[in-house]
């Protein structure tokens, strides 16, 4: 059936709440931390990697079980329940009121709880997508407006705390406090808006009880995406976990920072039209390669930059951010034409969410890694040459290797090979 832009929009606007978590709990919360707290850099490294790979394993069960609720129809009051838990935690995650060891373990605990709250509405949330719409334009409407939500989400993550701190003289505690009341709100508005106002799941009710993950990874044509989607994540996550380190230590600009990662995210919600009607033309996979090739060209001169490169890199921001796009709109649109259609596809975005969150995992080693190497956050010329080509030059190798991958992807999903 045949839905409205106004549907589709409904459907859209959870993404900004979930974004709004999701951003500073990978980007600033390590430099929160580490700068404001007084954790130790190698020590909230590894607390990062520990916490994420927890909810990177629970992530298939989460899956399932979200399928589990649909069929039975108690998602609502499951997405209800895991919104007040994510409300609840992700202000207690800025509140510490402990010091020394025991904020590791705050950390740890609080990031532990916000992930699989977190986990449980977005998968949900990107399972309820897949089942939107039976053609790729469809698809493609739908992730684009829960990507453009999600980009203004993310736009607001990154500006607003900072606007807090600097136009009220509040402190970082405080600021975070006021956003964590902001995030409630839409969060409860997006969950709201999900279940009375977006198109209803479109489950089957001849769809078999036991999809499991391990079924998912039967699937060869899903398989086959798998791999470029994971080297492709991960070159975004990198960069996303030392961004504000980079800007602070390579760049000392650490008050534009809020600017760099707005118009970062801007360029992406701008682009994203053209990424949606390239997919309709070109198909998804050759959209996709395009805008890998767009990122590669242009992240990779931020390798180069130091102190005082603030125009150079606010046209980096620009051109990486167009590419962004691609990224955000197009693998989960490939994932939703691979699911057959009598399957549940929750299992499916349970493993994909994994591996997801594998990167990011994954890309908090980073800080242990670049500590060994001699970097120190707020230390002039510390170790400045290694986090620079950590964040700039690796992230390009890993695009260039999903690249390589997407070759393998064509012939399994139907695309031509442009």
């Amino acid at each position: 059936m045949r839905r409205g832009a106004a549907s589709f929009a409904s459907y859209g606007l959870l993404g900004m709440p979930l974004a709004m978590a999701a951003l500073p709990v990978y980007i600033q919360v390590p430099i929160y931390y580490t700068s404001q707290l007084g954790l130790s850099l190698s020590l909230a490294g590894f607390v990062l990697f520990a916490a994420r790979i927890v909810d990177t394993v629970q992530d298939p069960w989460i899956g399932q079980w979200v399928d589990s609720l649909a069929r039975q129809s108690r998602l609502g009051r499951a997405l209800w329940g895991a919104s007040i838990v994510l409300i609840l935690a992700f202000a207690g995650l800025w509140l510490a009121p402990v010091s020394g060891l025991m904020l590791a373990v705050w950390l740890a605990v609080a990031l532990i709880v916000v992930y699989t709250a977190h986990s449980v509405l977005n998968i949900a949330y990107l399972a309820w997508g897949a089942r939107l719409a039976p053609d790729t334009a469809g698809l493609t409407l739908a992730s684009g407006w829960r990507e453009v939500f999600g980009l203004l989400g993310v736009m607001l993550a990154s500006t607003l705390p900072i606007w807090l701190i600097n136009a009220t003289s509040k402190s970082p505690q405080q600021s975070m406090a006021v956003y964590s009341i902001v995030f409630a709100l839409l969060l409860v508005l997006g969950v709201g808006t999900l279940l009375y106002r977006a198109p209803a799941w479109a489950h089957a009710s001849d769809t078999p009880d036991n999809v499991s993950w391990h079924a998912c990874l039967q699937n060869r044509r899903v398989r086959s995406l798998l791999l470029p989607y994971f080297l492709n994540a991960l070159s975004v996550s990198i960069p996303a976990t030392l961004a504000l380190f980079f800007i602070a230590d390579v760049l000392v600009e650490p008050q534009w920072s809020g600017y760099f990662l707005g118009i970062y995210f801007l360029a992406g919600a701008v682009g994203m039209p053209v990424w949606m009607v390239l997919a309709s033309r070109l198909g998804p996979v050759a959209a996709w390669r395009l805008g890998m090739v767009l990122a590669v060209i242009t992240f990779v001169w931020a390798a180069t930059l130091g102190p005082g490169d603030r125009y150079p890199y606010l046209i980096i921001c620009v051109a990486a951010g167009l590419s962004l796009g691609a990224d955000l709109v197009l693998p989960p649109v490939l994932l939703a034409r691979l699911i057959p259609e009598r399957e549940s596809p929750a299992a499916y975005y349970g493993v994909w969410s994994l591996l997801g969150k594998l990167t990011l995992a994954l890309s908090g080693l980073a800080l242990p890694w670049l500590a060994v190497l001699g970097y120190q956050p707020g230390a002039s010329g510390s170790g400045g040459h290694a986090l620079a080509w950590t964040y700039g030059g690796l992230p390009c190798l890993l695009k260039l290797l999903a690249m390589w991958r997407l070759h393998f992807l064509d012939d399994s999903t139907g695309e031509t090979t442009t």
